[in-house]
């Protein structure tokens, strides 16, 4: 099994902005590498995706680093600055640090929705294209048609929508998250994240039906070889324990044939991410 979305933090040592609610009490804690050992060790998982949780090209070279000494770790999704004008030797350098296989903005936190079909952050994500690297979508629905429009632009790239575009579970809506997620999931290059789900729902009140409806539309609007199972750890812990999360994931896809469950336990990463290579 793969977890293809997780993350490393150390409150003593770097701020992260999105974290300042005091309902994120609960995480704002340094979370290591021997957390993730002991955590991923339990629930059977062999590899992982870390990925950045600041705009900070620092973490991202810390990250290599660790992923370069930790074998868990087969892969990192950073951080550049897609608007900089020398963002091609950014992404050479960190290429060279160690296993670089895409990049991430959190685009959810601009307050410009059309962000992403900016020409100048299309000019940085064709140069994340040039390098061989996927993009990861942080979005949410009202920023899906800039989405498509930067997928668009870029058709043989390949983008990565994490946690199914943050589905407002816990308010009971539908729309128009489900039609702008089904329009995104027709570009062929563009793979999606079983993950996040649990934050997604309430807290404290959750059940794993109340999740189905919507991971029933991923599978259908996407397909299982496009889809890959993340966790979000140690984001979930404000839902749900690592374990959880997976036996989640694994209630979730226990329709699908067993061919089709590989695929988004462990294929589907690997082709997105080019992990073997």
């Amino acid at each position: 099994m793969i977890d293809a979305h997780h993350h490393l933090w150390d409150p003593s040592r770097r701020d992260y902005p999105w974290m300042s609610a005091s309902a994120l009490d609960p995480i704002r804690r340094p979370y290591t590498v021997d957390d993730l050992r002991a955590v991923t060790r339990r629930a059977g998982v062999r590899s992982t995706v870390l990925v950045q949780t600041v705009s900070s090209v620092e973490e991202t070279v810390e990250f290599l680093e660790t992923a370069a000494d930790e074998p868990i770790i087969a892969g990192v999704v950073g951080w550049v600055g897609l608007t900089d004008p020398d963002v091609d030797s950014q992404l050479a350098r960190l290429a060279n640090s160690g296993p670089l296989v895409g990049i991430r903005h959190q685009v959810e936190n601009e307050p410009d929705p059309g962000w992403l079909a900016r020409p100048e952050v299309i000019r940085g994500l064709a140069e994340v294209g040039r390098a061989g690297l996927a993009y990861d979508l942080l979005v949410r629905t009202p920023q899906l048609a800039a989405a498509r429009a930067a997928v668009d632009a870029l058709p043989d790239m390949t983008f990565v929508l994490d946690h199914a575009a943050k589905p407002p579970i816990a308010s009971g809506e539908w729309q128009p998250w489900a039609d702008e997620f089904a329009k995104l999931a027709e570009r062929p290059n563009v793979y999606c994240k079983l993950s996040g789900l649990v934050t997604e729902a309430d807290w404290n009140q959750w059940r794993v039906g109340q999740l189905r409806r919507h991971a029933e539309h991923v599978f259908e609007s996407f397909g299982a070889q496009r889809v890959m199972f993340g966790s979000d750890w140690p984001v979930c812990e404000l839902a749900a324990s690592y374990e959880v999360v997976v036996d989640a994931a694994l209630s979730l896809t226990g329709p699908l044939s067993d061919l089709e469950r590989g695929e988004v336990f462990e294929h589907t990463a690997r082709r997105a991410y080019a992990l073997d290579s």
